[in-house]
């Protein structure tokens, strides 16, 4: 019986250590009610209606808070096989990639970090970093990629992505509140459409960038033969 008794108590520790005693960061809701699902999609619909360049396809867009979770993920195809399947994480990554390099002071987009991450530039090997959480990108039924139900919703994806289509977010306040990614295009296209989806938001009060002479976090076409 002593033994039992010990054994007992030694269950009871064990799980009061267990992970389902530690909480971590609930989702951003004040950003859910901006830039959840329904207003997300509305805005990446509107945004890949006019003219972006690339190759007018179907696209998808996520949002990460600033603690890095997933609020929502959206495409615009009847399916969610319409535009790239493996544009998800690449829009989920981007999302994160923006978030997590950017600062209250200064918004760096995806874009803005391609010249410096290729080889020999001062960030070369950045795209290693913060690997993207392979169970929540391709967890839970397929069939819900893009919806409400998203699994990675709630989540943090992890990831770093570094040509167009990630941009910070600022609301009203100038107070960075999380990223957004849009995947599914050429990534001149990516970013343009994020940039447009930003502004229908009402998430673009960027407070200072390192392009257009530091006002913005705009894509910077200075790359000539393979040097920028």
């Amino acid at each position: 019986m002593a033994r039992l008794g010990v054994a007992a108590c030694g269950l009871a520790a064990l799980a009061a250590c267990g992970d389902n005693s530690i909480s971590g960061p609930a989702l951003d809701l004040s950003l859910s009610r901006v830039a959840g699902f329904d207003p997300l999609k509305a805005a990446l619909v509107q945004a890949r209606d006019e003219a972006n360049g690339g190759f007018n396809l179907d696209m998808w867009a996520a949002v990460v808070d600033r603690n890095g979770l997933v609020v929502a993920v959206v495409f615009t195809g009847a399916t969610s096989t319409d535009q790239w399947p493996g544009s998800r994480v690449i829009a989920a990554q981007k999302a994160n990639t923006a978030n997590a390099f950017s600062l209250p002071h200064l918004a760096l987009s995806t874009a803005n970090l391609y010249a410096a991450t290729q080889p020999g530039g001062t960030l070369f090997g950045l795209q290693e970093a913060n690997p993207t959480n392979d169970e929540v990108a391709y967890g839970g039924d397929a069939a819900d990629y893009g919806t409400r139900k998203d699994f990675m919703v709630g989540k943090r994806i992890g990831g770093t992505n570094v040509f167009g289509g990630g941009l910070p977010l600022y609301d009203a306040a100038g107070t960075l509140v999380g990223g957004l990614g849009v995947s599914g295009d050429a990534s001149c296209a990516d970013h343009n459409i994020a940039w447009k989806m930003r502004y229908n938001l009402q998430l673009d009060h960027v407070p200072a960038g390192v392009a257009d002479g530091g006002k913005d976090d705009n894509i910077i076409y200075d790359i000539t033969n393979g040097v920028s």
